[in-house]
């Protein structure tokens, strides 16, 4: 696929996405907080109920980088949509993590949803899955 070339403001909302992701992968998922918006909802492919609050939302992040060892991750091919102080992010993954000795390699895509409010950017919605 072609890589988007991105504006300021959508590599603006890019970067944001990029540290939020820094923040969980890199050993601190509480720095989320700074990120999630505290009425965030996610759709995860583990739960069959939406994850609800910023707090919650924060809370599986770090369970999941509080059990494996996360050694890479690696976004690819983003798309930025932005529309207004709304934008909408998604992208390809792919990890290397660890448990109990052994290496897996979770490929997926996901999507963001996030707003500006206060002149920051705000993630308030998230969806993920493992490729089909």
């Amino acid at each position: 696929m072609e890589q988007q070339t991105m504006d300021v403001s959508q590599q603006e909302v890019w970067a944001t996405v990029e540290a939020m992701n820094a923040c969980w992968t890199q050993g601190d998922p509480a720095g989320l907080a700074d990120f999630f918006h505290p009425r965030m909802i996610a759709v995860t492919p583990v739960a069959r109920e939406r994850v609800e609050g910023g707090a919650a939302c924060i809370a599986g992040w770090s369970w999941y980088a509080n059990n494996f060892e996360i050694r890479a991750f690696r976004s690819q091919e983003p798309k930025v949509e932005v529309f207004g102080d709304a934008a909408v992010v998604s992208y390809y993954f792919d990890m290397e993590v660890a448990k109990n000795g052994v290496t897996s390699h979770p490929q997926g895509r996901e999507m963001y949803f996030l707003v500006k409010e206060d002149g920051r950017w705000w993630a308030v919605g998230n969806s993920f899955s493992a490729n089909p």
